[in-house]
């Protein structure tokens, strides 16, 4: 009986140290379902520029700019699967509601350079942010930034440090941690984490209007994450909530996150 007690405790053990080695390959995922780009926007009947763009570290980002009718541009970061090419139809949505649209992949993913860290990450928002303010010379307050799923927390940390027109967070976890300890309940989770993707806190820090998207069906980041990052931003706030899963709900709810998107965007001020 010792014996097994022994077995049992050794396994969890070497389940926890794969658990702790392994967790940067099960958080971001650029190769499911892969790294090539499958479509461009010109597939989807938009024009678009190829950008390539800098970071801090010398890492080289690919993204594209695809222009809109108004003067106000959705700086685009997409969750921890896939890449730009894999986003077309939210692309279309946001044009669709004549903003332009700038969509960069992560180090790591795409046709980006560099391995995937979650401070690199941070630097990539960062750069993007510089290549629209700085290279394209648009004014912050002309500036929504998005993120879905885990790339709300790049966006949430990013709207916190600069005064952009507004932040939209969609289907997004409080925390990496939070998440974790929710789906594996029997391994130390907190105490395992390498990573944190705190949305929740980023968006304390926040001080222009925010959108927070969620769908109460959402069977991969539950409803009551979107409703505690709403409760932790600052007013202005907005939350929509939507119906679907965590990977199509702005289609399959189409008309009413259209609409409130729409209605979230007439109301911004002036700048």
């Amino acid at each position: 009986m010792l014996k097994l007690v022994y077995v049992i405790v050794a396994c969890y053990i070497l389940l926890v140290a794969v658990v702790y080695l392994m967790q940067g390959r099960m958080l971001y995922l650029p190769n499911m379902p892969g790294r090539a780009l499958t479509m461009t926007p010109t597939d989807a009947g938009m024009d678009y520029q190829d950008v390539l763009i800098e970071t801090t570290d010398e890492v080289i980002l690919h993204g594209w700019f695809v222009a809109g009718q108004s003067s106000r541009v959705l700086l685009f970061f997409h969750g921890n699967a896939g890449n730009i090419s894999h986003r077309l139809e939210s692309i279309r949505q946001f044009r669709d509601l004549g903003l332009s649209v700038l969509i960069v992949d992560y180090r790591g993913y795409g046709q980006s350079g560099g391995s995937t860290t979650e401070e690199g990450i941070y630097r990539d928002a960062d750069a993007a942010w510089r290549y629209l303010t700085e290279d394209r010379g648009i004014a912050a307050g002309e500036i929504v930034i998005f993120g879905r799923s885990l790339g709300a927390s790049v966006a949430a940390l990013l709207a916190s440090q600069q005064q952009p027109l507004a932040l939209i967070v969609e289907s997004s976890f409080t925390s990496v941690p939070d998440v974790a300890r929710e789906l594996y309940p029997w391994l130390p989770v907190r105490w395992l984490s390498r990573f944190s993707h705190a949305t929740i806190d980023y968006v304390r820090g926040v001080r222009s209007p925010v959108l927070v998207s969620h769908s109460r069906d959402d069977e991969i980041i539950p409803f009551h994450h979107g409703e505690a990052i709403f409760a932790a931003a600052n007013e202005p706030r907005t939350f929509l909530e939507l119906r679907g899963s965590h990977n199509d709900a702005f289609l399959r709810d189409q008309r009413i996150y259209m609409e409130g998107v729409r209605s979230f965007l007439a109301e911004l001020p002036a700048r």
